[in-house]
């Protein structure tokens, strides 16, 4: 009998062993669970809080982009965004001549303001259909977004923008950045030239065309025939035809301001080589009231480059070293850095330094030879440049300059200019030599003097009217200034 007694204790033993074991492991597995649990609300959470982020991060990017393309902001604040002062020398500018920023609101009273339960924003902003945020909408929605004075002397505004997301848990995130501008001067000519434009010879006259804008000479401006200056007239064609295609030369923008004398070297019978000049052109313009000329500072123009663009420097044979870095067997040629595969291939700013990278002088003036296809882009040469592209160029769609009084825009018609062979911006520090003939779409600046290499080279130019305002393609009107990025909740 003990023996069945002792048999009877152990198993007894075992299977209270094996209850504490299943008691166990059921706690673990609650454990678990609970854990699991945790992890999934965390990675919901986490999830929610990223996508929260991403859009608040994309109604800045949105506000960003309308600083630079004011007509695809909505009609309410597209004229609230763009520069209202104008500094010493007559350019527009956010800040007034003492420095204060256009933006002067409160975090409770901004200068800009869309707000989501207003069914008017709530609409514009979040529509499925048309909504500035229908691609986002199965993710959340924007509820406010504000511009307002910036908290940092010298920065242009700030931004915060306020979202949620959809689903069966609703986020809330609020972002905030400050802004800061590069007021690039802006180039309000279509072609600007600080010396005298042309030669008083026969064959060796001013071949230089402008449509959409004005032609501003330093020196003296000399042409065969006084026909040669296009005719100012509020009707005349907008088209991207050449002044030699059409049977008049006229422009509705058209406008010569030279700082001496126009000079006619073939006057026909019975006009004198000083004739009567119409009353769009400027003559006798220096020293009083003086020749507006839009230049572009070395030293500012040098740090945009190294921060926002491309910094070359340049040798004696003509071959450019990125980043500044001179070594034997690095050079690489110019036709390589300024050519854009195609229409859209925007290249920005490209910088290319004097020959011993200081201040442009007369002793180190290197020389650009471009002669690509097609630029699309800013290209600033702290030298003299030849020229010369080798093809046709490309077919590119513009619109014109303000056609009326209608809205704070005006009226700007569509254009199809072909043959394109430089879109953007072209400025000299020295001479620009034109080598066969060129069209251009923005505007070209040269600090000494365009000349020409001989019959059929010459320089056509459609001035591109954002230019005039500071808009320049590839290079950011306004940015986000470096630690002034943070979540409000």
């Amino acid at each position: 009998m003990p023996r069945i007694h002792e048999a009877e204790r152990q198993q007894g033993v075992a299977l209270l062993g094996v209850l504490v074991l299943l008691l166990l492991l059921s706690l673990v597995g609650a454990t678990l669970l609970n854990l699991a649990g945790q992890e999934v609300i965390s990675a919901h959470v986490g999830r929610e809080a990223a996508v929260a982020q991403q859009l608040a991060d994309a109604a800045v990017e949105l506000v960003i982009g309308w600083f630079h393309r004011p007509r695809t902001a909505p009609s309410s604040v597209s004229a609230r965004l763009m520069k209202q002062h104008q500094t010493a020398e007559g350019w527009p500018s956010f800040f007034d001549q003492a420095g204060r920023s256009q933006f002067v609101g409160t975090v409770d009273r901004p200068d800009v303001l869309l707000d989501a339960t207003n069914p008017s924003d709530d609409q514009l902003l979040n529509d499925p259909t048309t909504g500035l945020f229908r691609s986002v909408r199965h993710l959340g929605t924007v509820r406010q977004i504000k511009a307002y004075a910036p908290s940092r002397p010298g920065l242009l505004c700030t931004i915060d923008a306020t979202v949620q997301t959809e689903g069966p848990s609703t986020f809330r995130q609020s972002v905030s950045m400050q802004l800061s501008t590069l007021d690039l001067p802006p180039l309000r000519a279509g072609v600007q030239v600080g010396q005298s434009l042309g030669h008083p010879q026969a064959g060796r006259e001013s071949s230089v065309g402008v449509h959409w804008g004005t032609l501003t000479v330093g020196g003296n401006l000399a042409v065969p025939r006084i026909e040669e200056i296009p005719l100012l007239s509020a009707s005349a064609p907008i088209t991207g035809q050449r002044y030699e295609e059409t049977t008049s030369r006229e422009d509705r923008w058209t406008e010569t301001w030279v700082g001496g004398e126009v000079q006619v070297t073939e006057p026909p019978p019975g006009q004198t080589a000083r004739p009567i000049l119409p009353s769009h052109v400027h003559t006798m313009q220096h020293p009083v009231p003086g020749v507006r000329f839009d230049r572009w500072s070395y030293d500012l123009l040098k740090r945009v480059a190294m921060r926002h663009g491309s910094y070359y420097a340049i040798d004696k044979d003509g071959l450019l070293y990125p980043d500044g870095n001179v070594e034997s067997g690095r050079g690489i040629s110019p036709n390589q850095v300024f050519h854009s595969k195609s229409v859209g291939d925007q290249l920005g700013l490209i910088f290319v330094d004097t020959l011993d990278r200081t201040a442009p002088r007369a002793d180190n003036l290197g020389t650009v030879k471009l002669g690509a296809g097609y630029f699309e882009g800013l290209a600033v040469v702290q030298g003299h440049v030849l020229l010369g592209p080798g093809v046709a160029g490309n077919l590119v769609a513009v619109l014109s300059p303000p056609t009326g009084a209608t809205g704070v825009l005006g009226v700007r018609v569509p254009v199809q200019l072909s043959g394109i062979q430089l879109n953007g911006v072209l400025y000299a520090a020295g001479d620009i030599t034109v080598d066969r003939a060129v069209k251009v779409y923005g505007a070209v600046t040269a600090e000494g003097t365009i000349a020409s290499t001989g019959t059929g080279a010459s320089l056509e130019v459609w001035h591109n009217h954002d230019l005039s305002r500071g808009l320049f393609q590839g290079l950011p009107v306004v940015y986000p200034a470096p630690g002034t990025w943070l979540t409000r909740y």
